[in-house]
């Protein structure tokens, strides 16, 4: 495990805090924290992060909002009874998940809520001030991590929206692993912009869209016409019932083609279609039909299938992606945190949508981090490391309140 520059406390304020994404985070990081298990898929822990002051995960604590009353400890049961948890983990980390339930707060808006926009707003960023300010922390990571929720079609702030401004307000970084709006609302654009905060996002790249930026590029580069792209997800838990909808489809949807306009410079024909199977419940299947021409004309077929567990492909990375924006606020980073695009399907900022260049860009950042003292974020390498750099807290002026 690497080791921390610092021993003061990090917060993670968890939108969506009882979900299975989110209880998975909790229980992963107690579970490595004690020794109890590797931190199998946190890249983070691998050896170019050594010696970049990330915070030491045994320095997280746990909190956010929710809608859902179901304590995490009974959520962790029931991921343990459908295969996400190992066997007697939810036992082990009992505590742990307990002291992390205490601190998740209502969220809203819920149905009979007579609050506006600007009162929720208020409420939620009063909650992450006074987490932050209870428990002594240096700072506090929003990870959005909540079932996807349509693109809006009016002025209104959506519900992702209503808590990235409220982190804002609060002056947390922010971090939005759904495809849901977020802080991508343009009536949070200059508040963004001003707030003197880092940000990533959007859309945790977990599985079909991890391997359709990794087979992107090897047609373009190996000069092979894609004709059609087609690619089908069967999914179950709380996104498969959010991703019914056709308008939370779309959504997501918008990720997944993005990645393969940008790696193969064309839009191929086909659709990616998502069902909502229940029974499967946190498990997932996609399947892609890739239709190709060769040499001559020679008309090819690659298939793929990848089966995967969503919340145990999630957490791994809500946990680096705390890590590393955290270290970004301590340097005096501002902006969006086009360097994390290798954790995303619809990454902000400016940057590739190839894996191998995302990952390059990744280390790049992790390369700036070591010795990085607070307000030196300037000076980090940004995005693909071509002269992008993220402005720091003392360039920029507001305070990123929407009063």
């Amino acid at each position: 495990m690497t080791v921390s520059r610092s021993e003061s406390r990090v917060g993670v304020w968890l939108i969506g805090a009882r979900g299975s994404v989110a209880t998975t985070v909790v229980a992963g990081c107690a579970a490595v924290t004690a020794g109890l298990h590797p931190p199998t898929g946190m890249v983070t822990e691998t050896p170019p992060f050594a010696g970049s002051g990330l915070p030491a995960l045994s320095s997280l604590v746990f909190g956010g909002h929710d809608t859902l009353d179901c304590p995490l400890p009974k959520r962790a049961e029931a991921l343990a009874a459908g295969g996400v948890l190992p066997p007697g983990l939810t036992s082990a980390v009992t505590a742990e998940l307990a002291a992390a339930d205490r601190e998740i707060r209502p969220g809203g808006p819920l149905a009979g809520d007579t609050r506006d926009a600007e009162q929720l707003i208020t409420a939620f960023a009063a909650d992450m001030q006074n987490f932050v300010r209870r428990h002594g922390l240096s700072r506090a990571v929003v990870v959005n991590v909540a079932s996807t929720e349509p693109a809006p079609t009016g002025d209104a702030l959506p519900p992702s929206s209503l808590y990235a401004a409220a982190a804002l307000r609060a002056g947390c970084p922010y971090v939005n692993f759904t495809p849901s709006t977020g802080l991508h609302h343009p009536a949070l654009a200059s508040q963004a912009r001003s707030s003197g905060l880092p940000h990533a996002g959007r859309d945790g790249k977990t599985g079909q869209t991890l391997l359709r930026s990794v087979l992107g590029p090897m047609f373009a580069q190996r000069a092979l016409t894609v004709r059609a792209w087609s690619g089908t997800n069967l999914l179950g838990g709380g996104d498969g019932a959010a991703l019914a909808d056709p308008a939370a489809a779309a959504a997501k949807n918008a990720g997944k083609e993005r990645v393969l306009a940008d790696t193969l410079g064309t839009t191929p024909q086909g659709e990616t279609h998502i069902d909502d199977v229940p029974a499967l419940g946190d498990w997932k299947t996609a399947w892609d039909h890739i239709a190709f021409d060769g040499f001559l004309g020679t008309r090819m077929i690659l298939q793929t299938t990848w089966q995967g567990c969503d919340s145990a492909l999630a957490a791994p990375l809500v946990l680096d992606l705390t890590r590393l924006t955290a270290r970004a606020h301590e340097s005096g980073m501002s902006g969006p945190l086009d360097a994390l695009a290798f954790y995303f399907k619809d990454p902000v900022g400016d940057a590739p949508s190839g894996l191998a260049e995302q990952y390059e860009a990744l280390i790049g950042f992790a390369r700036g981090l070591r010795g990085a003292g607070p307000g030196e974020g300037a000076r980090l390498p940004q995005g693909t490391g071509e002269g992008r750099e993220l402005r720091s807290a003392e360039q920029t002026k507001g305070t990123g309140d929407l009063r």
